[in-house]
């Protein structure tokens, strides 16, 4: 009887002496699969043979640099993201959620790729040529060096390459390739792992960009193995709200650049149009002072947003008053009602409360807590807050502001878009920044 060779994950390349139900790395159940691995031991059959001619090593400061630089695409909030632009070579893994925009931003990509010169093939297994044709013309993305295909054999995508010589190659999506160097069906973790590594290594020999779309997940997460995401050089995810037209880039994996950068869009009829400066994206537009609405500045990457918290506190006849939250996270208000009650005075069990943030923008961070904390005070207490007053900062259980992230960097585009009272750590506490709001509103008024 042969001798097993151990099981493997088919998600995250996992490897195990026995059969498991779930994986021990990535937590996925049905993955773990016997392989087929020579029965003397992991690494007992290779030998050592001598590189080809010409792949060598070298030391690396003989290697030069100039070949890896990184090229604009001309949009400038994606180069923002990919760290100055797309570098030749890479492998870039695109994903979102259905219908979020991604392949209108790429295919707005290729267009300016194609208007600087360049050779770009546009490569659909989920829309005819026809489809992206008529898209590209609602969007203004007809060139002439913009190669569209409708292909889902990766072989044929490999010959399309070789005649087009493309400088840039985008595959619409990778879940919709399939080869016959591998068994399953199309989008499955045999296929999908074979399709990209083939593609990466074109895209390594040939140094030209691979950009391949992937699928998403019902949790967020890129569908297909695990290690689909340890092969490419860079990960971008789409996000954004059905509701909203604001749409955001952020960078997973990089390569060649920051992770900590986001790109901001914003869909509309004739495509997608990029939003270099959105600080007025999250502020209302009622002039009129209302009580239960502060300003922040919140922190998307690197780059700092004026957001608008709302807040509205009503009395409530309910044994269970309702706590509902839009934007922001539902567990860190409920510790902020505590802390309110506990060390300002100001009873909420018996009110309901509702917390939302203006243009759909989901604010994750502790650094908002004292904005929410001052419009629920404002709106507890029906007293506005004066015009040109911002407020930041993270509210600790004892009720004392402390200092977050980039606080400089916060103040800074404050005093750029005007405020004129900045209320942070420096207050010292929750209750004395409740105080000063009130002195702010008396002499105001």
């Amino acid at each position: 009887m042969a001798k097993s060779s151990g099981f493997e994950c088919t998600e995250c390349g996992w490897r195990a002496p026995k059969w498991v139900g779930r994986c021990g790395e990535c937590q996925q159940w049905g993955t773990v699969i016997e392989r087929g691995a020579p029965a003397g031991g992991i690494g007992k059959n290779t030998r050592a043979v001598r590189p080809p001619e010409g792949r060598s090593a070298v030391a690396i400061t003989k290697l030069s640099g100039d070949t890896v630089k990184h090229r604009p695409t001309g949009i400038s909030e994606l180069d923002r993201v990919l760290g100055g632009g797309i570098v030749p070579g890479a492998a870039i893994l695109f994903s979102g959620e259905p219908g979020v925009g991604k392949s209108t931003l790429l295919l707005s990509a290729a267009a300016e790729a194609a208007r600087r010169g360049d050779r770009v093939l546009y490569s659909s297994g989920e829309e005819s040529t026809g489809q992206v044709r008529m898209r590209a013309e609602r969007t203004g993305a007809l060139e002439e060096t913009l190669f569209l295909a409708s292909e889902t054999d990766l072989a044929v995508v490999l010959g399309q390459i070789e005649e087009v010589n493309p400088d840039l190659v985008i595959i619409d999506s990778v879940q919709t390739m399939q080869t016959e160097a591998a068994q399953g069906i199309a989008g499955g973790p045999a296929q999908v792992r074979e399709v990209a590594a083939t593609l990466i290594r074109v895209a390594k020999e040939r140094e030209i960009p691979v950009v391949l779309v992937g699928h998403v997940t019902k949790d967020g997460t890129v569908a297909g193995p695990r290690l689909l995401e340890h092969l490419v050089d860079v990960v971008c995810h789409f996000e954004g709200d059905r509701d909203s037209p604001l749409r955001f880039l952020r960078t997973l994996k990089n390569r060649f650049g920051p992770t900590d950068e986001v790109g901001c869009f914003q869909m509309h009829g004739e495509g997608i149009e990029q939003v270099p400066d959105p600080s007025g994206l999250f502020l209302s537009r009622n002039r009129e002072s209302v009580s239960g609405v502060c300003t922040t500045i919140a922190m998307e990457g690197r780059r700092p947003l004026p957001v608008e918290v709302q807040a509205l506190v009503s009395p409530s006849a309910a044994p269970n008053p309702r706590r509902v939250t839009s934007g922001v996270d539902s567990s860190r208000v409920a510790m902020i009602l505590a802390v309110i009650e506990k060390r300002c005075g100001q009873k909420l069990s018996d009110h309901d409360v509702y917390v939302s943030t203006v243009g759909g923008v989901k604010l994750a961070e502790p650094g908002t807590d004292l904005a929410i904390a001052l419009a629920i005070l404002s709106s507890a207490k029906d007293r506005a807050l004066p015009a040109g007053v911002v407020a930041f900062g993270e509210i600790s259980l004892a009720g004392e502001i402390r200092p977050v992230q980039a606080g400089q960097q916060r103040r800074a585009e404050a005093t750029r878009l005007g405020y004129q009272h900045i209320i942070d750590d420096a207050t010292g506490s929750l209750r004395q920044a409740a105080q000063h709001t009130a002195r702010l509103s008396t002499s105001a008024g």
